[in-house]
């Protein structure tokens, strides 16, 4: 019975546990909640605990073997013929073993003893005194699980149902109390799996040497208060998406051997007012708690942006979580031995009380990696990864101008993935080298099929564009031409400078230009007509000639003036994202804009128009092959009288901006 009632409660239990998780698991597959158990781990705990129990159960009654029930007048009759080798006498129970082996069970009065009761039945004295007579008294373990678990069992079972459900409660209903505590992600130093130093950040030399004193500092602050020297409470991090800025400020907490709470400045954000300055206070009482430490909060513009800007009233939440940050940076208390670290790629939006001296008063500014510094970085990122005897790290560096941090480790990724892909052990050149196209323009697309029609004309646009580059001086040379649809291009010039530039002048952009509009211009000149190809080029152009006019001040008519900041935002007004012109002003840029583009218009079909016949060549060899290589590519312009760009331009950076 006690098998049956436990089994049913059992299965009930479960079938309410599943019907419960299956609801659960439909709402956390939309939003999945990190850091809590699953489900499927209390279902598993809860079946162990109750097989665990079933096989208790088992073994102090499941072993029972069903026994023969006999009276008390027959067991006299038995013991009379002798064929009774003992009793044993549990209370009223008897537990009879014949000679045979055989074993029944009798009960007897409760009032009177076993004797007394065979000697009513005339069992002789000298029989009773052979068959062997045992008194069991109940104690032990099997009396009290008996006895106890019928009663224990219910009780349990209550208790851990509930337990689950207040468990489940405690995800949703109980988050009310900790909405106000800070969300930061510790790394702790002596996590070795996760500890990241300087000798993984390759680059960014002068930003380590800057930060080293950050290291000293956590390591021995007594030799910096010594001399009354004060470190900066806060260290900016700026520059272009996937430099290393995260990376740059784990490897000082990791150098310094100190806590390291990361964070997102939207995880400041809610939709409560208060909340986030709640989080920040939380956030500063952890730091300080396990000072030294490091406080670091990636991409700090989105709390840190101007204030007073009208957005949101006074009761913006944004601003009251900054002003938080300022009051917890440069309070009444000084604290100095935690380090608030931040990054950004828009400075240029941060509210100037976050930068002046005493908060944020320290700037970093991380480069896009040279063509050394990103051969090292491609090194740190081959470390795991088998390379080929082919593998030339150097010549891939050179091929990746503009690429940062980020975008090589991709590269390396995507290399290894291709290997993998054609079951291969080693990562090749190969690979590395159409990982670089995969990386700026996405994968093939094969499945792209064009018509015999759409095929020349994107031949002849990515040749328009070729030619122009190639005849222009001041264009970078070609390094390949293809019209194998990559991402949304359905065909690719890529143009490789001869060697690195910091500097670039107005003849250079104006020569950018004119390769943009080559392959408008040679849809005009074979066609008569014009298709959505050009689209991209032609945001590329004006956007650049816009540039030239209102940023860089290379316009003739504007003249040296500053009409936008690099943000879009324009000079003449504080609103934060104003980037319109207005009035004459707009007419005026405008009109420059489009005498560039015109004049590149003119140029590039000046280009074209002279150099006729190898367009000509260009185009009908890439509907034939569809790619064309640095080495095939200048055959076909030497043949038509066209040098290749081998060398740099003898011009010095002073003498072109002079002569622009």
């Amino acid at each position: 019975m006690y098998n049956a009632v436990f089994n049913g409660s059992l299965v009930l239990y479960m079938k309410i546990l599943l019907e419960n998780g299956n609801k659960k698991d439909q709402n956390q597959s939309r939003k999945p909640s990190p850091g809590k158990p699953k489900l499927s781990r209390h279902l598993l705990s809860a079946l162990l605990f109750f097989m665990f129990l079933t096989a208790l159960y088992t073994v102090f009654f499941g072993n029972v073997t069903p026994k023969k029930e006999v009276s008390i007048s027959d067991l006299a009759a038995s013991i009379t013929a002798g064929t009774v080798k003992s009793i044993d006498v549990k209370g009223d129970k008897l537990t009879v073993t014949l000679t045979d082996g055989t074993v029944e069970t009798s009960k007897k009065e409760t009032e009177s003893s076993l004797s007394e009761t065979l000697k009513n039945y005339n069992v002789p004295a000298d029989k009773l005194a052979a068959a062997q007579i045992n008194v069991v008294s109940d104690t032990g373990i099997g009396y009290w699980a008996l006895n106890i678990l019928p009663f224990a069992l219910p009780v349990v079972f209550i208790i851990i149902f509930f337990w689950f459900i207040s468990k489940q409660a405690k995800g949703s209903g109980m988050q009310a109390f900790t909405f106000g505590q800070s969300r930061a992600r510790i790394t702790d130093p002596n996590d070795k799996s996760q500890r990241v130093t300087f000798k993984d950040v390759a680059g960014v030399k002068e930003a380590k040497e800057e930060l080293k004193e950050i290291v000293d500092f956590l390591k021995n602050p007594k030799k910096f208060l010594d001399i009354g020297a004060r470190i900066p409470k806060g260290v900016l991090l700026t520059g272009a998406p996937g430099t290393g800025k995260t990376l740059l400020a784990r490897a000082v907490a990791g150098e310094a051997g100190v806590p390291f709470f990361h964070l997102s400045g939207s995880e400041f954000v809610e939709m409560f007012v208060g909340v986030g300055a709640s989080r920040v206070r939380d956030l500063f009482k952890m730091a300080k708690r396990a000072a030294p430490s490091i406080v670091f909060v990636d991409e700090i513009d989105a709390v840190g942006r101007v204030r007073g800007t009208g957005v949101g009233g006074g009761n913006d939440e944004r601003e009251q979580t900054l002003n938080q940050i300022l009051v917890e940076m440069d309070g009444f208390e000084p604290n100095e031995k935690v380090i608030v670290m931040a990054a950004t790629n828009r400075a240029d939006v941060l509210d100037p009380a976050l930068l002046r001296p005493g908060r944020f008063d320290r700037r970093v500014v991380l480069d896009l990696p040279d063509r050394a510094d990103r051969e090292e970085i491609l090194t740190i990122h081959a470390r795991k990864k088998p390379l080929g005897e082919d593998v030339n790290l150097r010549v891939v560096a050179e091929r990746t101008p503009g690429f940062s941090g980020a975008d090589l480790y991709s590269l390396m990724n995507e290399g290894a993935i291709l290997a993998a892909r054609e079951n291969r052990k080693k990562v090749s050149q190969f690979d590395l080298i159409r990982s670089i196209e995969k990386v700026m323009l996405g994968p093939e697309r094969r499945s792209h099929l064009l018509s015999t029609k759409e095929k020349e004309i994107t031949a002849y646009h990515e040749a328009g564009h070729a030619l122009v580059a190639s005849v222009l001086p001041y264009a970078d040379p070609v390094h390949k031409v293809s019209i194998v649809a990559r991402g949304r291009a359905g065909g690719y010039t890529l143009k490789l400078p001869l060697e690195e530039r910091k500097l670039q002048s107005k003849k250079e952009f104006l020569d950018d230009i004119a390769v943009a509009m080559g392959g408008y211009a040679a849809e005009m000149m074979l066609f008569g007509d014009i298709t959505t190809g050009p689209s991209n080029d032609l945001q590329v152009a004006t956007g650049l000639a816009r540039a030239m006019v209102t940023r860089w001040g290379m316009s003739d008519a504007i003249g040296p003036m500053t009409l936008e900041s690099d943000g879009g935002r324009t000079m003449f007004g504080q609103g934060v994202g104003d980037n319109e012109l207005a009035g004459a002003e707009a007419t005026k840029v405008n009109s420059e804009v489009k005498k560039i583009l015109d004049g590149a218009h003119e140029k590039a079909k000046a280009v074209l128009v002279e150099h006729k016949k190898a367009l000509d060549a260009i185009a009908k060899r890439l509907i034939e092959v569809e790619t064309l290589e640095q080495v095939d590519y200048e055959t076909i312009i030497i043949a038509s009288g066209i040098i290749p760009k081998k060398k740099v331009i003898s011009e010095s950076p002073r003498d072109i901006l002079k002569e622009s």
